[in-house]
């Protein structure tokens, strides 16, 4: 049995979560993209609205040239980032990430032999980058199989509205709700996140 195949028979154990992996057939992991730029990407979409964030996106990108290289954005100036859209804390943000990739080995080998909280650690000691980011960064980018992000809005939404008829929960009893999915929260994840997006 796949891996993925093994995730699905836990999450399956759920007869909502059975429903979810039902209905939504989930594009894989674009492990294409680096992980500078995986990251460049997160900080871009702190705070804002799906749509927003694709629009700052593509700006942003249009003016690294397409070149997502730390040294590509220590190299450009402020303006035409803030232009692209970027906020200057998010410029700063962005610098602050490409520096510390320059020092230290932020890759998905050179972070192979730390546990989820050391990559939190690691990555949360650099400014701008919160915990939503690390988080962000160790299900798309180290694809560790079980991440709960109850720091992501649509997350707790979405646990609510299929849990709890859209009535608030805490987080600790949405950790609790999450408990049978584990070792495979991240996936669960992202099922949570293509039924909220669906509404």
């Amino acid at each position: 049995m796949s891996t993925y195949a093994a995730a699905e028979a836990v999450l399956r154990r759920d007869p909502i979560m059975a429903d979810l992996v039902e209905r939504y057939d989930l594009a894989p992991i674009d492990s294409s993209m680096g992980e500078y730029e995986r990251l460049l990407v997160s900080i871009i979409n702190q705070q804002l609205s799906t749509a927003s964030a694709m629009a700052v996106r593509e700006r942003t990108f249009d003016v690294l040239n397409q070149e997502i290289t730390p040294r590509r954005v220590l190299e450009v100036e402020d303006e035409p980032l803030l232009q692209a859209g970027l906020s200057r804390s998010k410029v700063e943000y962005a610098r602050n990430a490409a520096e510390a990739f320059l020092e230290r080995d932020l890759t998905r080998e050179g972070l192979s032999d730390h546990t989820n909280d050391e990559v939190r650690e690691e990555l949360t000691a650099i400014r701008g980058v919160g915990d939503w980011t690390a988080r962000m960064y160790l299900l798309f980018v180290l694809e560790r199989p079980d991440v709960l992000p109850l720091g992501d809005l649509a997350v707790r939404r979405g646990i609510e509205a299929l849990y709890n008829d859209g009535e608030e929960l805490s987080r600790a009893k949405m950790r609790e709700i999450a408990e049978p999915w584990r070792p495979y929260r991240s996936l669960a994840t992202r099922y949570i996140w293509a039924d909220y997006e669906d509404d």
